[in-house]
């Protein structure tokens, strides 16, 4: 049990690590737009997924239909859907509110996995919880004043999508954890494998609508790697660590822990976002965005004691009846 909790808290902690390198795109894309980042690494990721469903024959007992139809519906919605949503709220609630409806991903699935499972008392959640809110408030401090208002083109539009994607990634939390408890003999990697497969798919399926709507600027610039070689090394390199990584450590967190200590884990990711900020705009924190790291990493800190000391003691209550 104790191992198998601690590969868990590892795997969602570097989970929460990849995924905050999405925060550093804007500023490596140079003249390319997000959708060609993101169509460049899906493809990539769609890519290695092929390799690594390829590269044993004992993988082909797990391509059913099922599990493929499985795997695109939750790449859709966990990927292609919340990419869509998270875009579409930067470009109208603008760079700084949308972030901080974001930081609301994990309170909410962390409140609707404990709902689920009753992994621990709301009571011993009360402390940890106060903790993520209070942090996230500090770190994304800045959101609503009148610095972080100016780039908003639209709220009533922008706010909604932002809501959307924190229903879509909850969404996909809940639905991937139930989707590999009914496969217990899935390996993780194959299952990764499958869903990025998946968002490749559908990432290529959109291009033609999104290429009429002028949302990629490949067409433009053009493929060749005189133009384009920047924006294919950093979707290699993200797509490699951020995603095939990223999902692939999520899913080994899933099938390891609660789902509400998974949500505490993954608000890391905003605290490791604020330090690749800070790093790429080469300046030291506020003391309000460091306090607000400090705090989150202590309700992350405090959870996992919470979670550890209730699953010691049910291992002791089933030791004790044997």
């Amino acid at each position: 049990m104790d191992k198998s909790f601690y590969i868990g808290v590892l795997a969602a902690l570097f989970a929460a690590f990849a995924f905050s390198l999405n925060f550093v795109v804007p500023f490596i894309i140079g003249d390319y737009s997000t959708f060609d980042f993101a169509l460049v690494r899906h493809v990539v990721s769609a890519l290695v997924g092929l390799c690594i469903l390829f590269s044993d024959r004992g993988v082909i007992q797990h391509l059913t239909l099922r599990n493929w139809l499985s795997a695109i519906w939750l790449a859709f919605i966990g990927y292609v859907g919340y990419f869509l949503t998270v875009t579409g709220a930067a470009i109208f609630a603008g760079p700084v509110i949308a972030p901080a409806f974001l930081g609301l991903v994990p309170l909410v699935l962390m409140v609707v996995g404990n709902q689920r499972q009753g992994s621990v008392s709301w009571q011993s959640l009360m402390v940890p919880l106060m903790l993520v809110l209070v942090g996230l408030a500090f770190v994304n401090g800045t959101a609503f004043t009148a610095e972080g208002l100016e780039s908003v083109r639209s709220f009533w539009i922008g706010v909604p999508l932002a809501l959307a994607a924190v229903a879509l990634w909850v969404w996909f939390a809940i639905a991937n954890q139930a989707a590999l408890a009914v496969r217990p003999e899935m390996p993780s990697g194959v299952w990764s494998a499958l869903i990025l497969v998946g968002g490749g798919v559908l990432m290529l399926a959109f291009y033609p609508a999104g290429a009429a709507m002028g949302l990629f600027q490949l067409p433009k610039l053009g493929f060749g790697w005189h133009a384009a070689g920047s924006l294919y090394l950093w979707g290699t390199s993200l797509a490699l660590l951020a995603t095939v990584c990223g999902v692939w450590a999520w899913n080994v967190a899933s099938r390891s822990l609660p789902v509400a200590l998974a949500a505490q884990l993954i608000v890391s990711e905003t605290a490791f976002g604020v330090i690749g900020g800070l790093v790429v705009h080469a300046r030291w924190p506020t003391a309000m965005e460091a306090a607000g790291i400090v705090i989150l990493i202590g309700g992350v800190v405090l959870s996992v004691r919470i979670f550890y000391e209730r699953q010691f003691s049910l291992g002791k209550t089933a030791l004790a009846h044997q």
